[in-house]
């Protein structure tokens, strides 16, 4: 099976009460793992023509807040419809148990004993000041804390939280994460279905 695990920043000037509008947001970087070829990667949009193959040969898509954010904001550039690929979001499947969402800092730090390189609004500001590279790294390492919870929740069928001071466990169903493809492969989305 062969799972990207992304994440994607944007710019925007659009901020209304605490929410972000997808639809106000424009693409500057997507990072990338591939489960096929260890590899970390990162596209900027004008290099997104380059991200579309490993996208539609991709058996899993897996993200933080993708289902909500990422992948409508990609399909504003993607020709096809990226959620016709299976796909799992790591927020919502703290979200399924808790009933309440938990930021990636939150996971990462309990779970792991890191957390994020910086945060969105800081990746916002370096690409205004032309610090492409620097937004691409930070992508990159939100790619790979998310990454690292999935197996992590893969291995031991939880994901930990801080809760105020108390560190928490949050029990994931992770039956159906690494369920067989098979049954439809990967095939080109680049026309809409």
């Amino acid at each position: 099976m062969r799972a990207i695990t992304f994440d994607i920043e944007s710019i925007s000037d659009s901020f209304v009460r605490g929410h972000i509008d997808v639809n106000e947001q424009e693409l500057t970087v997507v990072a990338i793992h591939d489960s096929e070829t260890n590899a970390y990667s990162s596209f900027f949009k004008e290099e997104l023509h380059n991200l579309w193959p490993i996208l539609e040969r991709a058996d899993l898509l897996i993200g933080f807040n993708s289902d909500t954010f990422d992948i409508p904001l990609l399909n504003r550039y993607y020709p096809g419809d990226l959620s016709h690929i299976r796909s799992l979001d790591l927020l919502s499947e703290v979200q399924k148990v808790l009933g309440r969402r938990i930021r990636l800092q939150s996971l990462a730090e309990a779970t792991l004993g890191k957390g994020k390189a910086g945060d969105g609004l800081m990746a916002g500001v370096w690409w205004k000041e032309g610090k492409r590279d620097k937004v691409a790294a930070y992508c990159i390492e939100d790619v790979r804390l998310t990454r690292n919870l999935y197996d992590y929740a893969l291995t031991n069928g939880i994901l930990k939280y801080k809760d105020l001071r108390d560190i928490r466990d949050v029990k994931i169903d992770t039956s159906h994460w690494e369920r067989a493809a098979h049954t439809t492969p990967a095939m080109t989305h680049a026309f809409p279905l």
